[in-house]
């Protein structure tokens, strides 16, 4: 199992190990009763401990940061390509295909799945936790957490400087103007099981949007999410005139054109929240994208 770790310094001493799991290493009441529970999860100069144990400065307070408890289901694996960006102990990119999901669904219940890839080719046994999920459709950067504590860390800084998020997609028309936010909120279509509508009483939602290209009548958008509904930045493009290609749901279907909805994960920066070190990723476009302006 992944540990995280704290080095206590001068100013610290006299602290207690519960004060340190919680202010420093950011686990919650609930984590730390697990923790006290689990055989070798807290560790001081790599000892067992109690969290009641006052510090000095320069002890080591260690943290076991993995999951104790299996996950509910165990995903069906499946020997689905999908490319890894970067990885370490604690975190893992991947640059998800179009046509994949990141969960079994009860809707699609014979999808390709992110967790059953990493299954097949890591065992059951892998812990897997999408930060940001990604439709089926959708293609580019996704980031998994591999543990529970990882995800909470990051699912807090989602939309926030410490964790930034850009989409290129392709839409029918041209946006006016060229560069804008969008700020509609969104709610459930109560005819669908699945379709979001922007609705007066649906939660807020908002958009930046940026033409980098027009052609052909599509345009290349630079998007970026301030909120994180879902379809976000399907129904905002919808709902300026301007839905992506391909877009059966928001749009109009044409297999001949694209198969999908023209959106891609393009980049992701993020600060690491176990080294803080800062990181950032890119997901070059697609091919059935860039087919769409440059063919």
């Amino acid at each position: 199992m992944p540990y995280v770790s704290h080095c206590v310094s001068p100013a610290e001493s006299g602290l207690t190990v519960r004060h340190i799991l919680k202010q420093k290493l950011h686990f919650s009441s609930h984590a730390i009763s697990r923790l006290t529970r689990a055989e070798g999860g807290i560790l001081v100069n790599g000892r067992p401990a109690h969290t009641t144990l006052v510090l000095s400065p320069g002890d080591t307070v260690c943290a076991e940061s993995g999951d104790v408890r299996v996950q509910r289901q165990a995903p069906v694996p499946g020997p689905w390509p999908l490319p890894v960006v970067w990885e370490d102990e604690h975190l893992l990119i991947v640059n998800k295909p179009a046509g994949m999901t990141a969960h079994v669904s009860n809707f699609l219940p014979d999808t390709p799945t992110v967790a059953g890839a990493l299954a097949y080719s890591r065992g059951t046994e892998f812990i897997f936790h999408a930060v940001n999920r990604l439709d089926k459709g959708t293609t580019g950067l996704m980031a998994i957490a591999k543990s529970g504590h990882v995800h909470d860390l990051l699912r807090k800084v989602l939309h926030s400087n410490q964790f930034h998020r850009e989409y290129r997609a392709v839409c029918v028309g041209v946006p006016h103007p060229a560069e804008g936010v969008i700020d509609l909120p969104i709610g459930r279509d109560e005819t669908s099981a699945v379709r979001r509508m922007v609705r007066p009483d649906g939660q807020p939602s908002v958009s930046r949007y940026q033409v980098l290209m027009t052609r052909g009548g599509f345009s290349l958008l630079r998007l970026f999410p301030e909120t994180g509904r879902t379809h976000q930045l399907r129904v905002h493009m919808a709902a300026v005139g301007c839905p992506l290609a391909g877009d059966w749901l928001y749009g109009t279907e044409d297999p001949a054109l694209i198969a999908r909805p023209a959106l891609h994960s393009f980049r992701m920066a993020l600060v690491h929240p176990i080294t803080g070190e800062p990181l950032e990723f890119h997901a070059e476009l697609p091919e059935d994208m860039a087919r769409l302006l440059w063919d």
